[in-house]
């Protein structure tokens, strides 16, 4: 039985009839333009600096030293100016005694650097001392003169702040309607006005009460109150009363005068002037 030949060949695959070789078009490179065609701008040299500024500099060297030299030439041809003598002419000193020293009447401070308590009212004859002045000398501390307002511990702040140096006292009994309370209070002045201030203070508690004021003469800000209408308070009698405060130099007066009865403007006046005229 005879073998089929094999096929060592394979068929030759049909070629589609639609199908066109592709047309490459030629690529062609594009022109270099020349390089030295293209035109090169000129560049403008720079200016150079700094000359101009310099015959400027120059210029007002010469100038200065040219008026120089002229004033030179000009006070050349002037006579020259003697200078005083250096030793001075001997002041003849006075001879003798220098005079005396001021008394108290012509220099007011050898009178408040003295004894305080000298400048305090006489206690009128035949009256009684008030309780608090009983056994004291009249000379009232720091600590003992701010124990006599309601809150101790801040008035002892503020005198220390006010420079407080010391302070009198005295005080009587009128009858047994009135009693009398008396104080001048010094202060070291050497920063500030303090007896001044401290006085015009002192009028701030009694301008919040009913009252009648009036200024007393020859003490610039000082005035006396008369409480219109009495304290009051449960337990006590009722107490009228009236006060003064006043400047002079470095001391403050302080007066109070309480009673059972209305305080004449009469009493209260006359106690401040009289008062004011021993500082």
């Amino acid at each position: 039985m005879e073998q089929p030949e094999e096929v060592t060949d394979a068929p030759d695959a049909p070629r589609s009839s639609g199908t066109s070789d592709a047309v490459q078009a030629p690529v062609t490179a594009a022109p270099v333009p020349d390089a030295a065609a293209a035109a090169v701008p000129d560049v403008a040299p720079k200016r150079r600096r700094g000359r101009t500024g310099a015959l400027i500099g120059v210029a007002a060297a010469l100038g200065l030293v040219a008026g120089t030299c002229a004033g030179y030439l000009v006070q050349a041809d002037r006579e020259p100016t003697p200078l005083p003598p250096l030793s001075q002419p001997v002041l003849p000193q006075a001879k003798g005694k220098g005079p005396e020293p001021l008394s108290a009447a012509q220099d007011r401070r050898v009178k408040t650097d003295g004894d305080l308590r000298e400048l305090l009212l006489d206690r009128p004859r035949g009256a009684k001392r008030t309780e608090w002045t009983e056994g004291s000398d009249g000379w009232l501390d720091l600590a003992a003169y701010a124990d006599r307002f309601e809150k101790p511990d801040a008035a002892f702040g503020q005198l220390v702040q006010d420079r407080f140096r010391r302070a009198v006292v005295t005080g009587w009994e009128v009858g047994d309607d009135y009693t009398v309370d008396i104080r001048l209070v010094q202060y070291r002045q050497e920063e500030a006005a303090s007896a001044a201030e401290v006085g015009v203070e002192a009028q701030y508690w009694p301008e919040q009460e009913r009252h009648d004021s009036w200024p007393i003469p020859g003490t610039g800000e000082g005035r006396a109150y008369v409480l219109a209408e009495p304290r009051t308070e449960d337990g006590y009698q009722s107490l009228y009363g009236a006060e003064a405060h006043a400047a002079r130099g470095d001391i403050t007066m302080e007066i109070y005068v309480y009673g059972t009865k209305p305080v004449p403007k009469k009493m209260i006046m006359s106690l401040a002037e009289r008062q004011m005229e021993r500082l």
